[in-house]
C-alpha cells in the first residue's frame, strides 16, 4: 500500500512539475486560463450572492437601518463586481462598463463604482499590437507605415488605437483589437450565463438575464471592425446633409476584423468645457447639433449609435471651413429600432417596470442620458433646442408614415399642410425663447420695471 502511494505521489509530482514546465516555457498567463476566470467569477458570484441572501435576516424592511445596510451591502457588492471585471477584463469590463451606464435601471452604488471603468481598460503590450498586425494583415509596421506611435491614443475593453503615418504621409489611426478578447469573449459570455442562471435559481426576484442576451447578441457585432467600418460609411452617408458632422473615413486596405484603419480625427472632447472656451467654440452651438443628430438617427433614420460617452465624440474648429465640426467615433454598436413608426406601441410599456421594455428602448435611454450628462457637464442653455430638434425629428417621422399610407392625394396634401403647420409653430416657440433669453430682452424687462 505504500508502494502504491508512493507511485502515485510520484507521478502525481512529475504531472505538476511537466505542466509547470510547459506553462512557463508558453509563457501562459494564468489570468487567461479559463478554468481560473471561471473560479475567480463563481467564488465572486458566491459571496455577493451570499451577502445579500443573509444581511437582512435582522432587519425590519423599510426602517432607517434596512436602507443603510442595503446601501452597504450594494457598496460592497459593486466594489467586488468591478475587481472581478478589472481581474478578468476583456468582455468582463465590456459588461462591467455598461452596466455603470445604467443610472435609470441600477442603484446608485453601483453606477458611481463600475464607471470607473471606463479608465481600467487593459492595454495591450506593442509586442502583442505588432502580432495582430502581423497575422492579419501579413506584414510588419516598418512596410505599412512610415511612423506608428507606441504609446495609444486610448485603449478599450477590446481595443486601443495608435497613431501612424502611411508612406503617402496621410495620418491614420489604426483600432487594434486585444489579441485574446477574441478567443475569450464566447468562453466569457457561456461562464456569465452560467453564473446569472444560478443566481436567477437562488432568487428568483434576481431580473437581469436580459444583460447575457445583450452580451450574447452585441459582443460578436463589437468585435468585427469589418461592420464597424460598414456602420461609419452608413451613418457618414445618412447624415450628410449636416455639414458639421465629420465621421472618418475608412482605409479598408488596411484593415480586417481585428484591425481598423481610419482617418486620423483631431480634437478635444465633447465635454471638455477648458478645450473649448480656448479654442472658441459654442458650448450651446455643440449641444444642439449633437441633438440634431440624435434625434435624426432615432425618428429619421432609425439607425442608432448606442455608445456617444464623450470620449468617442471630439469638437473642434475646422481648418478648412473655420466652422465648428463634430466628429463621431467608435461605430462598432448601432441598433435598427423600430421607434420611428411605432413609437406608441412602446408607451404602455414605458410606463410599466423598465425591465419589461424592449432592449432597444433601453439602449435609447442611455444614449439619451449620456447625451444629457455632456449637456449638464457643458452647462449650456440648450437643453430646450435639444427637445425642439427632437421634436421636429418626431414631426417629419410622424408625417412621412401617414403619407405611406395615405390613399389620396389630398390626404397626403392635408399631412404636409399639418406637417408645415407643426413645424413653424415650433419655429415660433424656439424664437420666443430666445428672446427671452436673450440680454436685451432682460435689460427691457429692468428697464420697464425701473419706470414702472
Amino acid at each position: 500500500m505504500a508502494g502504491r502511494l508512493f507511485k502515485v505521489s510520484a507521478l502525481a509530482t512529475a504531472v505538476c512539475a511537466s505542466s509547470g514546465f510547459y506553462l512557463y516555457n508558453r509563457k501562459l498567463n494564468l489570468d487567461d486560463l479559463s478554468v481560473i476566470r471561471f473560479g475567480r467569477a463563481a467564488a465572486t458570484t458566491a459571496i455577493i450572492s451570499f451577502d445579500y441572501l443573509t444581511a437582512f435576516k435582522h432587519v425590519e424592511y423599510g426602517t432607517e437601518e434596512y436602507w443603510a445596510v442595503r446601501s452597504k451591502v450594494h457598496l460592497r457588492s459593486a466594489e467586488r463586481l468591478r475587481d472581478l471585471c478589472c481581474a478578468n477584463r476583456g468582455t468582463f469590463i465590456k459588461v462591467g462598463q455598461h452596466l455603470g451606464a445604467l443610472d435609470y435601471l441600477l442603484p446608485e452604488e453601483y453606477t458611481s463604482t463600475l464607471k470607473v471603468l471606463h479608465s481600467r481598460a487593459p492595454q495591450s503590450s506593442m509586442q502583442e499590437i505588432q502580432q495582430v498586425i502581423r497575422e492579419d494583415l501579413g506584414k510588419e509596421l516598418s512596410e505599412l507605415f512610415v511612423a506608428f506611435e507606441e504609446k495609444p491614443h486610448g485603449a478599450a475593453s477590446l481595443a486601443q488605437v495608435h497613431k501612424a503615418v502611411l508612406h503617402d504621409g496621410r495620418t491614420v489611426a489604426i483600432k487594434v483589437q486585444h489579441p485574446k478578447v477574441q478567443s475569450q469573449s464566447v468562453k466569457d459570455i457561456v461562464m456569465m450565463e452560467v453564473l446569472v442562471k444560478g443566481v436567477h435559481w437562488l432568487c428568483p426576484d434576481f431580473a437581469f438575464m436580459w444583460l447575457v442576451d445583450e452580451a450574447k447578441k452585441n459582443m460578436p457585432l463589437e468585435l468585427d471592425f469589418l461592420r464597424e467600418g460598414q456602420n461609419a460609411e452608413k451613418v457618414a452617408n445618412m447624415l450628410a446633409h449636416f455639414p458639421f458632422l465629420k465621421v472618418p473615413k475608412i482605409h479598408w486596405e488596411l484593415s480586417t476584423k481585428r484591425i481598423l484603419t481610419m482617418e486620423f480625427a483631431e480634437g478635444g472632447q465633447v465635454n471638455d468645457r477648458e478645450y473649448m472656451k480656448k479654442h472658441g467654440i459654442n458650448v450651446n452651438e455643440i449641444s444642439e447639433n449633437l441633438g440634431k443628430i440624435y434625434s435624426e438617427m432615432i425618428f429619421i433614420c432609425g439607425f442608432v449609435h448606442c455608445d456617444p460617452h464623450p470620449g468617442n465624440v471630439l469638437v473642434r474648429n475646422c481648418p478648412q471651413s473655420k466652422k465648428t465640426e463634430i466628429t463621431l467615433l467608435d461605430h462598432g454598436l448601432y441598433q435598427d429600432v423600430e421607434i420611428r413608426t411605432n413609437a406608441a406601441l412602446y408607451l404602455p410599456q414605458i410606463s410599466e417596470l423598465l425591465n419589461r421594455v424592449p432592449r432597444q428602448m433601453l439602449l435609447l435611454l442611455k444614449t439619451n442620458d449620456l447625451l444629457r450628462g455632456i449637456e449638464t457637464t457643458l452647462q449650456t442653455r440648450a437643453s430646450s433646442s435639444s427637445f425642439i430638434n427632437m421634436s421636429r425629428c418626431c414631426i417629419r417621422a410622424m408625417a412621412r408614415h401617414k403619407r405611406s399610407k395615405a390613399r389620396s392625394r389630398r390626404t397626403r396634401m392635408q399631412v404636409t399642410l399639418a406637417e408645415c403647420v407643426q413645424l413653424c409653430t415650433l419655429s415660433v416657440y424656439e424664437l420666443l425663447l430666445w428672446v427671452k433669453g436673450c440680454r436685451l430682452a432682460a435689460w427691457l424687462t429692468a428697464l420697464l420695471t425701473c419706470l414702472q
